[in-house]
């Protein structure tokens, strides 16, 4: 996600904090009442929204978590202002699956509220106070009510909040992956008009926002999976670009600048010896002329995230690959050797071909 910065790891997946996040923090300073203002009321509610941001921390890790039962790696938890985004690898490949997944998270808010009502109960009336004047038992109450609105919230069925990835999930048990994800799509974004609405006449800006990511983000997966769709049974080799460009790693700067500006290519196998050894964007390379200039090899700037695709791999699973990896381009091999490059763009005219010629099969 734009925007994001990295704070560490934890069980191996990288955890980022968007900007908005920090935003919130400073809103909820700037926004508090002229007697919550000293510093001693501001550092307790930003020590509560920290807590609340922990709790959604461990929600997104117990999807996290549970996708690794399956075998689906999550690359990065991101936590922004309206919440986390846990970034898997790839979907999950039965509905059942998906259900386990989504309700993962929820579940965690309810062991957190268990867990939080349970110590209420024990600890009975202590009255243990911090400096900022506010006591355990109070921040036990707020923990305990933020983990049941945050648990019971994800499960509203709009796509693509838990509730909703549930719903296709049990759709998908009786009806096609596709179908069962326009279903589900269409309620999220009838779901995200009527947050709109609540927005408007209960003042809760915040409201909006959430309608605004609910309705773009469920459009944005019912396009994804129809594409999966219309390329199943095809296979990378179909779509992939074999007149391309390559760059040796002891190739200079000023070399990716005249193939560059040569080509309509963007995006550059890079090779040691014959082997594929990562890629360079356009991006890599204007970056690594202004701050390295023209002399320097392009084997400084070479990104070796960049896993190649197999050229018999079905074209589906390349771009949910692509997709969840944010890469525009990817390498094929074919018996270890590069053999290819399969762009979005190559993707997206294999199915404008394929739409022209079914189009031209259903008049003739």
């Amino acid at each position: 996600m734009r925007w994001s910065f990295p704070i560490g790891r934890i069980a191996g997946i990288r955890i980022d904090v968007n900007f908005t996040f920090l935003l919130l923090l400073a809103l909820a300073v700037l926004f508090s009442p002229p007697e919550a203002r000293t510093l001693p009321r501001a550092l307790g509610m930003l020590g509560l929204l920290g807590l609340l941001f922990l709790c959604v921390l461990l929600h997104e890790l117990g999807h996290a978590l549970m996708a690794r039962r399956y075998g689906i790696v999550t690359r990065e938890i991101t936590l922004t202002g309206i919440g986390g985004v846990a970034r898997l690898e790839r979907m999950p490949e039965k509905p059942a699956q998906e259900i386990a997944i989504a309700l993962a998270g929820p579940g965690v808010n309810l062991i957190l509220a268990v867990a939080t009502g349970a110590w209420l109960v024990l600890r009975g009336e202590s009255v243990a106070q911090f400096e900022a004047n506010v006591h355990l038992a109070q921040i036990g109450e707020w923990l305990f009510t933020a983990n049941v609105v945050m648990m019971l919230f994800n499960l509203i069925p709009a796509f693509p909040m838990d509730g909703g990835r549930v719903l296709r999930g049990i759709l998908a048990m009786f009806l096609p992956f596709a179908r069962a994800t326009r279903i589900a799509t269409t309620i999220g974004q009838g779901i995200a008009i009527l947050f709109a609405i609540g927005a408007l006449f209960s003042s809760q800006p915040q409201l909006a926002i959430i309608a605004l990511f609910v309705f773009i983000a469920a459009g944005e997966e019912r396009s994804f999976v129809q594409s999966r769709s219309s390329l199943s049974g095809i296979q990378v080799s179909a779509a992939m670009m074999t007149a391309f460009v390559s760059l040796e790693t002891r190739h200079d700067i000023s070399h990716a600048v005249e193939l560059l500006l040569a080509s309509s290519q963007q995006d550059f196998p890079v090779l040691e010896g014959g082997q594929f050894l990562g890629m360079l964007s356009r991006d890599d390379i204007v970056k690594g002329l202004r701050e390295e200039g023209g002399e320097s090899p392009v084997g400084r700037l070479v990104r070796l995230d960049c896993d190649p695709l197999e050229s018999t791999m079905p074209l589906d699973a390349a771009l949910q690959r692509m997709r969840a990896a944010r890469q525009s381009a990817l390498p094929v091999v074919a018996r270890g050797r590069l053999v290819g490059l399969l762009t979005l763009e190559n993707i997206g005219e294999l199915m404008l071909v394929q739409e022209a010629r079914q189009r031209h099969a259903g008049t003739a």
